[in-house]
């Protein structure tokens, strides 16, 4: 099988168009970006939380391949009810899962990438919704 039918699945493609579930909000309190060094992917977080600091909404805009949008997709589905540190706890895990260093880390519907992690190119898109995430709830920057 070539490499995009094995990445670039149905349910991959699902995904990043399922971006749209999270519109960007200018209203949220938190906002901030991260971007892949290695391949240019940019997502564009926005985040309100409430007092406990859990995630409560969740916005994106995003500028990358479909890995990186159905990732995005997946960290957004996911992020609900989340505190900072299980982001950054999920950060560190999908790391080092897509290393190969650790199974995959219990966040919800990350099984839709097992195959692009034989794919060191896309991991750095994987990750950009978590870092956006853990970059703002640790920062506590407001529209950064």
């Amino acid at each position: 099988m070539a490499a995009a039918e094995t990445l670039y699945t149905p349910h991959i493609l699902a995904l990043a168009t399922s971006l749209a579930q999270w519109p960007w909000d200018d209203a949220l309190p938190m906002q901030g970006s991260a971007r892949s060094k290695s391949c240019g992917s940019v997502v564009r977080l926005g985040l309100a939380s409430d007092v406990e600091g859990r995630i409560t909404r969740v916005a994106l805009k995003a500028q990358a391949c479909a890995i990186g949008q159905a990732a995005a997709a997946i960290f957004a589905a996911g992020a609900a009810g989340r505190s900072s540190g299980e982001v950054q706890a999920a950060l560190a895990g999908i790391a080092a899962w897509l290393r190969g260093d650790a199974e995959r880390p219990d966040w919800p519907g990350l099984e839709a990438l097992d195959a692009a992690r034989d794919y060191p190119a896309r991991h750095s898109a994987i990750l950009l919704g978590w870092q956006a995430a853990t970059d703002l709830l640790f920062s506590g920057d407001k529209h950064g």
